[in-house]
């Protein structure tokens, strides 16, 4: 028997792709968004406490308490809103879950969710297999450079219908870094007043913020809070991606609904992680509190380098990626110049092209992820510097 696939758009996704292209070249791999250095002593301290401690059962399926009372107290520390522990934190296996909880929660059959391209790859998936329609609008002004990924709020009105269930975002922005600013938040407020759309916010990248930037969460405006999921995940903030435990914020009426789909998608999550995240927030909110600091120098550092090389690199205001236009070095589109760039010079980056729906014509850019050890990075732009 053959199936008719639910997904005929999907096949695997680019970042194993690459991963596994990198690995068949021994090619230093800054295509997939991991760090290849250590996590927090005392978080894995911590875990090792928990598992040693008797935590390894089923955890409640909403999170530890600890760890959804640490999430709130982070909160309000950082975004002057302290939520509900128990009507509006979930914890979950990752931020994908959250974002496919999400919208499973409230996108029927025949509903629009606006995405803003590019945009991660597994938004569009899950609103398929919801039964809703994925309506892209694309980062840039019209007419103007779209390698600015700012959003254009005419267009995003433009694309707004009777039928518009969902509004997703993401800042800081993968894969562009570029972040929202106060005059964006008003636009999105003024744009959502009045209307039944509920707001979807990706925050993963929320403490990697760079020159004294401040990371406009959806958390800190009230107005938008109040109709929003905010998502974000422990992994990039801890350098810990494959422990893939995240978590999702949201009022007590679409929390509850969120809450009938993860209790049968995953149930709970990683329980000894959990209480480790817990005592991590607590005991060491410098961690947070300087990250950006921290990924701020490897971005200046890497983008010095990237300088002695024909790749040029854009503006990286948040997260850990550099996107770099490679159109002085070659004319081929992106995913053939990644391929070209793995096999041949030994370094795997990711074509944006994945995160389009239609991607800008003759835009030749490539992400590399600056999230890695001081000597990968050497190596990857000693390869470079060959080109």
């Amino acid at each position: 028997m053959n199936p008719e696939t639910k997904l005929p758009k999907v096949g695997t996704t680019i970042f194993t792709v690459m991963s596994q292209l990198a690995a068949e070249h021994g090619a230093v791999n800054l295509g997939q968004g991991f760090p290849d250095f250590a996590v927090p002593e005392r978080l894995v301290e911590a875990l090792d406490k928990a598992m040693r401690n008797g935590l390894n059962q089923y955890a409640p399926s909403h999170g530890l308490p600890a760890l959804r009372e640490a999430i709130a107290a982070k909160a309000g520390r950082c975004y002057g809103h302290r939520p509900d522990a128990d009507a509006e934190i979930t914890v979950t296996s990752g931020a994908s879950e959250a974002i496919f909880d999400a919208i499973h929660a409230v996108v029927r059959p025949g509903d629009e969710v606006i995405v803003l391209d590019p945009c991660y790859d597994c938004y569009e998936p899950a609103i398929e297999l919801a039964g809703g329609i994925a309506v892209h609008v694309p980062l840039g002004s019209e007419g103007g450079d779209p390698a600015d990924f700012a959003p254009d709020w005419s267009r995003i009105s433009a694309a707004i219908t009777p039928r518009t269930r969902m509004l997703m975002i993401n800042t800081p922005h993968n894969p562009s870094g570029a972040m929202f600013g106060v005059d964006d938040i008003a636009q999105l407020t003024a744009l959502l007043r009045d209307t039944g759309i509920v707001l979807l916010s990706d925050e993963v990248y929320e403490h990697i913020v760079f020159d004294g930037a401040r990371h406009e969460s959806v958390l800190r405006h009230r107005e938008l809070r109040e109709r929003a999921f905010v998502i974000s995940s422990f992994g990039k903030t801890y350098h810990c991606t494959g422990w893939k435990v995240g978590y999702c914020i949201a009022p007590p009426a679409l929390t509850a609904e969120f809450r009938k789909v993860h209790q049968y998608n995953t149930f709970c999550t990683f329980t000894p992680a959990q209480a480790a995240f817990a005592e991590m927030i607590g005991a060491e909110p410098e961690h947070y509190e300087r990250l950006g600091a921290f990924y701020q120098a490897k971005r200046d550092r890497f983008r010095e380098q990237l300088l002695t090389t024909r790749l040029q690199p854009l503006p990286v205001p948040g997260g850990y990626f550099q996107l770099v236009d490679y159109s002085a070095v070659s004319d081929l589109d992106d995913a053939a110049f990644c391929r070209w760039l793995t096999a041949e010079h030994g370094v795997a980056a990711i074509p944006l092209s994945p995160f389009y729906e239609t991607p800008p014509a003759g835009q030749r850019l490539a992400r590399l992820c600056f999230a890695k050890n001081e000597a990968t990075l050497d190596e990857a732009i000693a390869r470079l510097r060959a080109l």
